[in-house]
């Protein structure tokens, strides 16, 4: 019996699960049978996570609260706005997905994270943190505005995301607009590693009497029904009511500061208790925010235990928890330790040098500081725009700081980086992980726009290794004297060499390498693509005379080298794992261009299109810069002299 086929077995013993297509079919059932369904929902998603990798421990924590929405709310009309997406997968089997659940992430498959182009009830864009409080609140406005008294807005909102700036300007204008907004708050402490910060503390510890907020909600309405509340009076008696309860408690309620009523915190696990809170809340006006406390990966205690590890674990033994690792001695290492590793032995040698990342110590192997230099790291919490502005302050009073973000999750700190580093030109080195295609995480987090967004910005040096040698290298580099604000990008995953621990030797800024010399046509390769490359050239011998030029810098260009194509080549690929509109290619092709040159130069990259998720190889062919598309290019360039006028 294969695996599929015991899912399905197992998926028969789900008696309630098995009657629900949709949340209609959850709100038939009476709330004493509300226990079971999550237990059930729980169990599904173990056994499919187990087998179809994603993202596993925040969905189990957030099982009660996903049943109590959809139980509670009249989805679709209604609306909720997850945030992340993490915590989604309970969400997705209830509103019509289940039986397709087991494509999730893969090629043409369910999409990884909430979105309004495969589900009417996924109703905004969900990847990146903390912009479900921003949108929901518009979507609350756009109620009002359009006299839809009876559509309610609900925000989800976890996983750390409140730490985010975006989250507080969201609050900040719940705050002053008019709304019926409801944000939960799914607290579990957690980001993907463990949520740091003054607001994780705060909630951590935050507490409202349950009883003191009935009656103060039943002494609302008695108010309000009379004419004694109106909304300048009930602004001026809410102030007067916090400062007063805050004065007894000892604590501030930062949300209630806001004119946000806030209610919790609450068993986030208690699914009956929920239920009764959020029937409370539905009809109640104004803004509010209800606090539960979850744990990341309830119900299944292997991941209760290691909750950083059960993020994304990838496939796993059910009954064990064992994780089924793919690797072994042999392979070449992933990026991300060569990465941390270097930033180590850097570190011993450079005591200026300090790391910083936004909530992924474990991910970009920023923990390898943490370990050994506690007081020379810091995570800072999901705020990349903060990161950036920290890092410039940093450099600015002598200190040599690495700055690690995720490619997809720099573009939100684009201003940061022009107006807090470039203008500048302090010395921070900006290190940007999971570049080019990443996988089955799709749109949201392909690293595919960095070259072309940086590109045009003053003072920036922007590299990109082929290799793990060549990233020690260029890390060497970026921190000696006078380099300025350094780019490095680099992919996801391994790279070609198991004996990677080179010696650390400067790269002249602005200098690429010929790999191979050739008189027919010039390929022109930036980063790891470059790899790619060279397996194709070595499948087709000495077919054709091809050079190959590993350029490293997509700025400064190494002008010398071009100067060198430009003489002896007609025919020139260039190769890239970014988007090809404004991108290395494009910049290749300006140069020529303004220094004179007639060349006719085919441009390889990511087309102008938002790529879907799928295994990085897959992408690879569908997005054209495979090796089948690199040597189908050379063919068809090449045989192009030889065909008839």
């Amino acid at each position: 019996m294969d695996i599929v086929e015991n899912l399905l077995m197992k998926k028969d013993k789900f008696g309630l699960l098995n009657q629900i297509d949709y949340p209609e079919d959850l709100r038939k059932l009476s709330i004493d049978q509300l226990p079971q369904i999550c237990e059930e929902l729980r169990q599904d998603i173990i056994q499919e996570v187990s087998v179809n990798p994603g993202h596993f421990a925040s969905s189990l924590g957030a099982v009660e609260l996903t049943v109590a929405l959809h139980y509670v709310f009249d989805t679709p009309k209604d609306k909720l706005v997850w945030d992340v997406g993490h915590q989604a997968y309970g969400h997705k089997i209830l509103t019509g997905r289940r039986k397709a659940f087991n494509t999730n992430r893969k090629l043409r498959g369910l999409r990884p994270f909430p979105t309004p182009l495969e589900s009417e009830y996924d109703t905004f864009t969900c990847g990146h943190a903390s912009n479900s409080i921003s949108a929901a609140l518009g979507m609350a406005v756009a109620t009002k505005q359009n006299h839809e008294d009876n559509k309610k807005i609900v925000a989800i909102i976890g996983d750390g995301a409140m730490s985010g700036g975006l989250a507080f300007e969201g609050l900040n204008n719940v705050s002053s607009t008019p709304n019926d907004l409801l944000i939960v708050l799914n607290d579990n402490d957690m980001s993907i590693d463990h949520a740091v910060g003054g607001m994780e503390k705060y909630l951590l510890t935050l507490d409202t009497n349950a009883t003191y907020n009935k009656l103060r909600f039943k002494a609302s309405q008695w108010l309000h029904q009379r004419g004694y509340l109106d909304d300048k009076r009930k602004k001026g008696i809410l102030r007067l009511n916090n400062a007063i309860k805050s004065a007894i408690s000892h604590q501030q309620n930062v949300f209630e500061g806001m004119n946000i009523r806030y209610f919790g915190p609450f068993d986030g696990h208690n699914i009956k208790e929920i239920v009764r809170i959020l029937q409370q809340l539905k009809e109640m006006k104004g803004p509010k925010l209800l606090h539960l406390h979850t744990t990341k990966g309830k119900g299944y205690k292997p991941a209760e235990l290691s909750q950083i590890e059960f993020h994304a674990p990838g496939k796993f033994n059910i009954e064990t928890g064992q994780r089924i690792q793919q690797d072994n001695d042999n392979q070449a290492p992933k990026y991300q330790d060569v990465f941390g590793d270097t930033l180590v032995e850097l570190a011993k040698l450079n005591p200026k040098i300090v790391g910083i990342t936004p909530a992924m110590p474990t991910g970009c192997s920023m923990n390898k500081l943490i370990d050994v230099m506690p007081d020379r790291a810091f995570d800072v919490g999901i705020a990349e725009g903060h990161a950036v502005t920290f890092s410039g302050g940093l450099a600015k009073e002598g200190m040599m700081p690495f700055c690690n973000i995720y490619s997809s999750f720099s573009q939100r700190a684009y201003d940061n980086i022009i107006h807090d580093l470039a203008i500048l030109n302090l010395p921070v080195v900006l290190c940007l992980d999971r570049a080019g295609l990443v996988g089955e995480d799709g749109a949201t987090h392909h690293g595919v726009f960095d070259m072309a967004a940086l590109r045009p910005i003053p003072h920036l040096t922007i590299a990109a290794p082929m290799d793990e040698r060549e990233l020690r290298r260029l890390m060497y580099t970026a921190q000696l004297p006078n380099k300025g604000t350094f780019v490095i990008r680099y992919p996801r995953g391994r790279g070609v060499h198991t004996d990677w621990k080179c010696p650390l030797e400067e790269i002249k800024v602005g200098t690429g390498r010929r790999l191979r010399s050739g008189k027919d046509l010039a390929i022109l390769s930036i980063g790891p693509v470059g790899n790619d490359v060279e397996k194709v050239l070595d499948s087709l011998g000495t077919l054709y005379s091809i050079a190959h030029y590993d350029m490293r810098f997509v700025k400064p260009l190494d002008e010398t080298l071009l100067e060198e194509v430009g003489k002896h080549f007609q025919k020139v690929i260039t190769i890239e794992d970014g988007i090809r509109m404004g991108g290395f290619g494009s910049a290749v092709l300006e140069w020529f261009n303004d220094h004179g040159y007639d060349i006719q130069v085919k441009r390889m990259g990511i087309p102008d299109q938002f790529v879907e998720h799928g295994s990085v190889d897959e992408l690879k062919a569908l997005t054209g810069i495979d090796t089948a598309h690199i040597q189908h290019t050379i063919q068809d360039l090449l045989s192009a002299e030889t065909m008839p006028s």
